[in-house]
């Protein structure tokens, strides 16, 4: 998957008719309710010789019915590259395939008690097999590839396995939807930072929730362990409190992602109209917006919001302040960019609709012509932080104090904030 000239993918491989049938789906088990397929496996798939970048492999029956299965072919060494990270812990998480997610059990989204609590890379992905990959990945992914830059592809897997192998990146691009983090990523990813690698992240909600990778009979790290609300039933709870998995602001070891991430995510559900309010930041050259540019419905459904406090990162430049509604308290989201003592840049879209919207289908009820601005902006984003540290030509103009930025979450507390 990737650009090729606007077909967005290439045959790389297929195989010849294999033999299929009918599969049991196996019940949930254990304590943390969780769902292994079980299955022997049916074909083996070399990818020596495959350039690196993700995949989807995709399934077709007799029938005509197809899914996919999404693939990530790993770069050896990130040096001087910038890298695209795919989500597959998030991926997992809201995959319910056998009934099972991290968020419900069988009985649908209100069956939050019968959720999992710790969900298995051993089973097939839910829908089409890939719906988070295309839908909040994929676009930034054939657009990085269409600008013709040095890229590495990795997981959040990967980083987990091998903090080191940030080592010299230029940049890291965490895509539309990257919720889930493990200790180790989050350690690896601020280390980078801190070392000059500049840091994107093209979605809202990043580095909500603190994970487990552990392993399962299918072998290393394919099991995503996250108690959530439940994390005093964790194991690791009162013995190792800074692994406990829960979200990262919750005890019993809190630790607010915005440290890393710049804005804080608030909530969902929100739909509102994205507000440009520092028009002559680099970002935006050449989109001809002004303070006040409005483009319509590109804030959703979940948003960040630069939250005040000693642990938000200074300086940092809010670039986009968007009222909106959520839940019916009155409150903003944010597109902010920060800048480190090493040199790294550091941007957050503060939207999910951010990637969604580079493909201009009009999903949302964002108008397709905003697909310019946003990959225009993406374009910009993704040249200065694939060429080094964008701190160092590129410092942000410290902004925060202007915007009075209340400390805490007014969704819960229903405090409007304008």
């Amino acid at each position: 998957m990737g650009w090729y000239g606007g077909a967005q993918a290439r045959l790389v491989w297929a195989s010849g008719r294999i033999p299929g049938g009918p599969r049991p789906v196996a019940p949930a088990t254990g304590p943390t309710r969780t769902v292994a397929a079980g299955w022997p496996p049916s074909l083996e798939v070399s990818t020596l010789g495959w350039p690196e970048g993700a995949y989807l492999i995709r399934l077709t029956a007799d029938s005509g019915a197809q899914r996919y299965v999404p693939l990530t072919v790993r770069s050896r060494t990130t040096a001087g590259r910038l890298v695209l990270v795919n989500a597959v812990a998030t991926w997992q998480a809201y995959n319910t395939w056998g009934g099972h997610s991290l968020y419900h059990g069988p009985g649908g989204k209100g069956d939050y008690t019968a959720r999992s609590l710790a969900v298995s890379c051993d089973r097939p992905y839910d829908g089409d097999g890939a719906p988070l990959f295309t839908t909040y990945e994929q676009p930034a992914v054939a657009l990085a590839e269409r600008l013709g830059l040095p890229l590495a592809y990795l997981t959040t897997m990967d980083i987990d396995r091998e903090p080191d192998i940030l080592r010299g990146a230029h940049g890291v691009v965490s895509l539309g939807h990257d919720e889930y983090w493990t200790p180790a990523l989050r350690r690896a990813v601020t280390a980078a930072r801190d070392a000059g690698t500049n840091v994107a992240f093209l979605g809202a909600n990043a580095c909500f929730r603190r994970i487990r990778l552990e392993n399962s009979a299918g072998g290393d790290r394919r099991l995503v362990v996250c108690y959530k609300t439940d994390a005093a039933r964790d194991p690791l709870y009162g013995r190792d409190d800074a692994a406990v998995t829960t979200d990262w602001r919750a005890p019993p070891h809190p630790d607010p992602e915005h440290s890393l991430t710049g804005t804080l995510y608030e909530a969902n559900p929100a739909t509102a109209d994205y507000v440009v309010t520092e028009p002559d930041h680099w970002l935006f050259e050449g989109t001809g917006v002004r303070r006040g540019t409005a483009f319509r419905n590109l804030v959703g459904t979940e948003y960040d919001r630069v939250n005040g406090g000693a642990t938000t990162p200074r300086p940092i430049e809010v670039v986009a302040h968007s009222r909106l509604v959520c839940r019916g308290v009155r409150s903003y989201a944010d597109s902010a960019y920060y800048t480190t003592p090493g040199g790294a840049g550091v941007f957050n879209t503060g939207t999910m609709r951010w990637v969604e919207s580079l493909t201009g289908d009009g999903g949302h009820g964002i108008p397709p012509d905003t697909a310019r601005f946003t990959g225009r902006v993406t374009a910009s984003l993704f040249r200065v932080f694939a060429a080094g540290p964008a701190g160092r030509s590129r410092p942000a103009a410290d902004n925060l104090d202007a915007h009075r930025p209340y400390e805490g979450d007014p969704v819960w507390s229903g405090r409007d904030l304008w």
